[in-house]
């Protein structure tokens, strides 16, 4: 995959990634790495709140799916994640049409299918807020 972005910063330090399908957590995975951050997988909310209890100080943004399974939902997370250490940007994704009162504040949600560049310009607009980026 070539992900080709004019203005788009370096991104330093963690993107954790929580997505029970394997093949789009891979692919979330891929094009965040493509961009240049370092990425945690996790199928799991449960099993990506333990991480970052024990690691949050890496971690830039979170990208969650809200239909996982395991006791602590993808908006739950988000929220967790948003209240215990408000540094950490956040974005939900779903399948299913969220109420947008539901929807943690300074969180930006993308619909399922999202293309791409939606992923693209979501991460950059939480990590470097001011640099506009274009597709080159």
């Amino acid at each position: 995959m070539n992900v080709n972005w004019e203005g788009l910063l370096p991104i330093h330090g963690e993107i954790v990634v929580v997505e029970d399908d394997p093949t789009l957590r891979l692919l979330m995975a891929d094009i965040v790495s493509e961009i240049g951050a370092a990425v945690r997988q996790f199928d799991t909310a449960d099993d990506a709140l333990t991480y970052l209890l024990k690691a949050h100080s890496k971690c830039r943004l979170v990208i969650a799916d809200h239909g996982v399974p395991g006791q602590v939902q993808g908006t739950e997370f988000v929220e967790m994640v948003k209240g215990r250490w408000p540094s950490i940007e956040a974005i939900l994704t779903s399948g299913y049409a969220l109420d947008p009162v539901t929807i943690p504040s300074d969180t930006i949600y993308l619909h399922k299918p999202w293309s791409l560049d939606e992923l693209v310009i979501s991460v950059a607009s939480l990590l470097q807020p001011g640099h506009p980026i274009s597709k080159s």
